[in-house]
């Protein structure tokens, strides 16, 4: 009896096999999906869009050329600037298309501990999962700050700058972006080997 039973399971075991019961290896394509999904959403992350406001040090970078932003404005002690000169007091909650100053709610640099300025792609992500240096935020919060906050997503709507010319948007749409922020993280924000 034993037996029969030993051989009915090798039965099913090779039947189930063979008919796709198993599990097939799954590290080929979401592997790939992840690593097109990274590929997509740091040609964001990295662009001047973003770049300008995760400098290493202390002044924002402003402009298409990304240059030391006017008017010796400073990070001040939470990111929001030094008490003279507040980000607050020229940007806004929205852009200001007479003037050319962008806005966005609680516009502000990032933290220091999340510079990006000349760090590559997989030093970069690194910091945005870790949470030493993410304001202590787990994935899902991650998740939900770059696909859902305003100040993130005024990338793809960075209206003009003082001469009444658009602003360079990043190279992705909002759409694929969020799409490529959500498939990276339900991959396991894998960061592929560079």
């Amino acid at each position: 009896m034993k037996i029969y039973g030993t051989l009915f399971i090798i039965l099913l075991l090779g039947i189930g096999s063979f008919v796709g019961f198993s599990n097939p290896p799954r590290n080929q394509e979401p592997v790939q999906n992840t690593t097109q999904a990274f590929n997509t959403m740091m040609k964001v992350v990295t662009h001047k869009r973003c770049m300008n406001c995760h400098p290493n040090g202390d002044r924002p970078r402003q402009g298409e050329d990304s240059h030391i932003h006017n008017f010796n404005v400073q990070r001040g002690d939470d990111g929001h600037g030094t008490a003279a000169l507040k980000c607050s007091t020229c940007h806004q909650k929205a852009n200001n298309d007479n003037s050319g100053v962008p806005g966005a709610p609680h516009w502000h640099l990032a933290p220091i501990s999340m510079a990006w300025e000349g760090l590559s792609d997989a030093e970069i992500a690194r910091r945005i999962i870790d949470t030493k240096f993410n304001g202590d935020r787990s994935i899902e919060e991650i998740e939900k700050h770059m696909t859902e906050d305003d100040l993130v997503l005024w990338a793809f709507d960075p209206g003009v700058n003082n001469e009444g010319i658009p602003r360079e948007k990043p190279p992705v749409s909002e759409k694929d972006y969020i799409q490529a922020v959500k498939e990276w993280i339900a991959g396991g924000a894998q960061i592929p080997e560079q």
